[in-house]
């Protein structure tokens, strides 16, 4: 193994003092732009990592990002925080920063977990996730000062522009909104809404996007947006009977037939995928959320919510742009948060192996020209083949 690379080497290349070079590790803010970015050039070039445990000592910092690890609800909306804690943990590493999980039944135990890990300089900042209406955690960490940033909004309380209450999360509106449009861009004009039971700050926010979509395309009346609107628990189970009653009335005239389906989670989606298949639907275009490695598997088009980059703006709020030390800085309002914008992942539709059919084949296509493969949906859904039953 080769000699590793020092502070002085990083200086002598970049051409400026080993006090510069510390200052840019540790803070970036008070170096100017144009040698900060000489400094990391070198860094780089050289591949130099600064000795981490004596900085932790100098410091008395932890240089540890806390995470709490969620139960595994099942084996398909799990998957979207394993995602985002394996996306955190790659650029919390690229910037000397470490994740430490931890595991708490509860936002009240989750809040004693914080406090015991902070006392004990265990973790210098927290990354909570699963925010919801009166989520007391985030309170809390603002009245004992301690950093944190929340993958999710604030929902249900005035601080969105908080610059105490760091924030990032996904665009659901504007990604359902996409996915909606596309359904109608390819000839759908009957797509049901399946999403969670109210209140639900992210399921409401998804909702909101399906429904600006079909107000504004079809003009829709109050009446006519709740007629297209189903609610289920997150299960495929629960979403399989939510769907099975939606498309039993429409075979019965009691409702408008459905063109198309839009859910609030790709495990709705497969509920709703496997009651469009038993009712001899297989080609029933569906879009799930999250675009998770079930859907990928059977074929399921998906809103892919972009957690890479997620993660790094997440450490964006807590580190600012170049740095790996939690720092106070001034954080204006509209700087306190990142909304990121989700994307379409637009697939052939599969179908799953019930009625007969084995046909699983499926192909990613963008979601931009994708919308062929969705028409082609439709059609079959209108016109169906003389073998379904």
């Amino acid at each position: 193994m080769g000699v590793q690379p020092t502070v002085e080497d990083v200086a002598k290349l970049a051409q400026v003092s080993r006090q510069t070079v510390s200052n840019v590790l540790n803070s970036p803010d008070i170096v100017k732009q144009a040698t900060r970015t000489r400094v990391q050039s070198a860094i780089a070039e050289l591949g130099y990592r600064p000795n981490l445990s004596a900085r932790r000592l100098r410091q008395q910092k932890s240089a540890t990002l806390g995470v709490r690890l969620d139960p595994m609800r099942n084996g398909i909306s799990g998957a979207v925080l394993d995602h985002f804690v394996h996306a955190l943990t790659e650029h919390a590493d690229a910037r000397a920063m470490r994740v430490l999980l931890f595991t708490a039944d509860g936002p009240e135990q989750e809040i004693e977990q914080i406090r015991r890990l902070h006392e004990g300089a265990d973790v210098d900042a927290f990354v909570l996730t699963a925010t919801f209406h009166g989520d007391p955690r985030t309170s809390w960490l603002i009245e004992n000062r301690v950093p944190f940033v929340t993958f999710g909004r604030p929902w249900g309380i005035d601080d969105m522009n908080d610059p105490q209450h760091l924030w990032v999360d996904v665009d659901g509106r504007a990604g359902v909104r996409h996915a909606t449009e596309h359904l109608l861009d390819a000839g759908a004009r009957q797509v049901h809404w399946v999403g969670w039971p109210a209140p639900s700050g992210t399921g409401d926010d998804r909702r909101g996007g399906w429904e600006d979509a079909m107000r504004d395309r079809l003009d829709l009346t109050d009446a006519a947006v709740g007629a297209l609107s189903s609610a289920s628990y997150d299960g495929v189970a629960e979403a399989t009977a939510t769907v099975t009653r939606v498309l039993e009335r429409a075979a019965a005239g009691e409702t408008a037939p459905v063109d198309a389906i839009v859910c609030a989670s790709d495990t709705l989606a497969l509920g709703a995928l496997v009651a469009a298949s038993s009712a001899g639907l297989p080609r029933m275009p569906i879009i799930g959320f999250d675009d998770t490695p079930v859907a990928q598997a059977i074929g399921l088009s998906s809103v892919e919510q972009q957690l890479d980059q997620v993660a790094a703006s997440v450490l964006e709020l807590l580190l600012g742009p170049t740095g790996n030390d939690i720092v106070p800085r001034e954080i204006t309002a509209n700087a306190a948060h990142r909304l990121v914008t989700p994307r379409l992942v637009a697939r052939t539709p599969g179908t799953l192996p019930l009625n007969g059919s084995t046909d699983t084949t499926s192909t990613d296509t963008t979601s931009t020209d994708g919308t062929t493969t969705e028409r082609a949906a439709v059609a079959a859904r209108n016109h169906p083949r003389k073998d379904m039953k």
